[in-house]
Parts: structure tokens; sequence; C-alpha cells
């Protein structure tokens, strides 16, 4: 049996080849993007692209894949690839370590894009990026202040509702005229923020969930 023996019991030969030839890029290693790319390394996507300007730091641990008390310090998308290389030392990975704005583009043209990206700006630039190279994105809105899993759904960005994050991404788009894509959010409202702190609360199991459903998503995709 091979790695992906289970794998191929469930999407046969023919999936597992769609997937093997297919790039998707992640932007965004952290709490969200991690498990999006350890899902996409273990269902066996041939080329990961991974994106990111960050390092490992120890208040990662709660909610980050990459982050473990060895790699604190170590850069985010270094992590990435030797993770994504234990699991499957076929896979084929791209990393840049670097930070996504509007004067981005990368000479890359993958099957897919995940955007798990914290920025407004930063999400929009790279909505751009893809609309204007006829690359297919799905994106992450909002998971932190959130408690309950059963909450979280995939809809276009134009029938989001509740999500903070949302709304400033969907008036900024549209503020664009760039057209509808498919958003992973909760309809759970936020807890309230802490005292004054900089930094929002969140919780593994649903910054985790939204990876997994943005991988999920993709897959489908590719095997479509």
């Amino acid at each position: 049996m091979d790695r992906l023996h289970r794998t191929r019991l469930l999407f046969g030969d023919a999936g597992i080849e769609k997937l093997r030839a297919a790039t998707v890029m992640v932007v965004g290693c952290g709490a969200v993007g991690s498990f999006a790319i350890e899902a996409l390394a273990r269902t066996g996507i041939g080329h990961i692209i991974v994106v990111d300007f960050d390092s490992v730091d120890e208040s990662n641990i709660n909610r980050q894949l990459f982050a473990l008390d060895s790699t604190i310090g170590v850069a985010k998308v270094d992590v990435a690839c030797a993770r994504i290389h234990d699991i499957n030392p076929d896979t084929r990975v791209t990393a840049y370590n670097m930070f996504w704005d509007e004067n981005t583009d990368l000479d890359v043209r993958p099957d897919f894009v995940i955007d798990a990206i914290d920025t407004v700006p930063s999400k929009v630039a790279l909505y751009k990026w893809c609309a204007s190279h006829n690359v297919p994105f799905v994106s992450s809105m909002g998971a932190a202040l959130k408690m309950d899993v059963t909450q979280i759904k995939i809809a276009p960005i134009s029938r989001t509702t509740v999500c903070p994050l949302a709304g400033r991404v969907r008036r900024a788009t549209r503020e664009l005229d760039l057209p509808d894509f498919p958003v992973v959010f909760s309809t759970e409202r936020p807890a309230p923020v802490s005292g004054h702190a900089k930094n929002m609360g969140s919780n593994v199991t649903v910054t985790g969930t939204f990876g997994l459903m943005l991988a999920n998503f993709v897959i489908k995709k590719l095997l479509s």
C-alpha cells in the first residue's frame, strides 16, 4: 500500500492523478492556512506554493500546525516546506517568504488559490491578482473570537452575514467591481474583545475547521 491508498479508494486512480497534476497556492501559513496546507499535502496535491512573510512565534502554538517549540523563530514557509516533504517527499513545494500587497506579481499560475491572509488590503490585492490572471480562488473570512464550528459555512462573498471581516471585504470588492467569489465564514457573532488587547482570541478547533473547509472546497473543484 502507498501513502495515498485510502484516498485512492475514495477518488480512484483518475482522481489521484488529477490531484497530482494540480498546483495550489496558499497565501498565509498561520492558523487557517497551516491546516489547509496540511490537508492538501495529505491528499496528494502535486505542487503546493506557500506564501507568508512571518516567522513562528510562541503565541502561535495554540492554533497553528507549524508552530512548535522547536520551530519558534523559524520562517513559516520554511516550516511548511519541511512538513510537506515529511508528509510526502514527492510533493513539489515552492516557497515565497514575502508579504502580499498591491505590488505583488508572482510569475506563477496555479490551478487554485487559497486566501488565508489576515488583512483586508492584502486580501483585496490577492483577489485582483487572481482575477487579472483568471485563477480561481476561495477565501477565509474571520475565524477569531469564534467557538461554534457548526456555524461555519461556505457561500459567495455577496451572501455572507454577521462576519465583520466579510462585511469589509464585501464593500472593498464591490467598490472595485470584482466578481463574486466563494468564502468560508461563520455566522456566529464574535465574542467580546477583552480589554484593549491588540490581538484577538482564537480557538484551534475553529481556525482548523476553516482551513480544512477551504482545502476540501479546492479538492472537490479539482476533482470535478
